[in-house]
């Protein structure tokens, strides 16, 4: 069975079951540095069980539309964000939790400017960046222990725009 995902444009209210979406959108919370400089103050639910927080850098090769979505990944000892260190979109995608299983994925495409934080434990497919360079700093949690469960569909999912 093939099940044909759409794209839909991330928004803060359909992203919130996953995470949350980080962007510079609506009035800053302050403005700082003689007001040239609008502060959009703590935009992301960072949730780490140990460890503490770190800042990499990742690369992922570019990816096209449509796309088979074989396999979704969650970390359960911590959140993880992703922010693109160039204006272009990427492909988020997400599922429910149902006992253990992911289930429903949703497929978002962001617009230039959005970055994403997964809350702890959420289903979530792999960096899928949508155009060159591919270069994301991403902040999750840095520790001891196994944070990291991947679970590979029976089910065949093609992502569309």
């Amino acid at each position: 069975m093939t099940v044909h995902l759409h794209t839909r444009p991330l928004t803060a209210e359909a992203f919130a079951p996953y995470g949350d979406v980080l962007a510079a959108e609506g009035l800053p919370d302050k403005l700082i540095n003689q007001g040239r400089c609008g502060r959009f103050h703590d935009r992301a639910r960072l949730d780490f069980s140990d460890g503490k927080a770190g800042i990499s850098i990742f690369k992922g090769e570019k990816e096209t539309l449509p796309l088979a979505l074989k396999m979704v990944e969650r970390h359960p000892l911590g959140s993880q964000a992703f922010v693109p260190m160039s204006a272009d979109s990427f492909l988020v995608v997400v599922a429910r939790d149902q006992q253990g299983t992911p289930v429903d994925p949703v497929a978002f495409l962001t617009e230039p400017g959005q970055a994403i934080n997964f809350h702890k434990g959420t289903w979530h497919g792999v960096l899928t960046p949508l155009s060159e360079p591919g270069v994301f700093a991403v902040v999750d949690r840095i520790g001891d222990g196994a944070n990291l469960e991947e679970y590979w569909f029976d089910t065949e999912y093609i992502i569309n725009r």
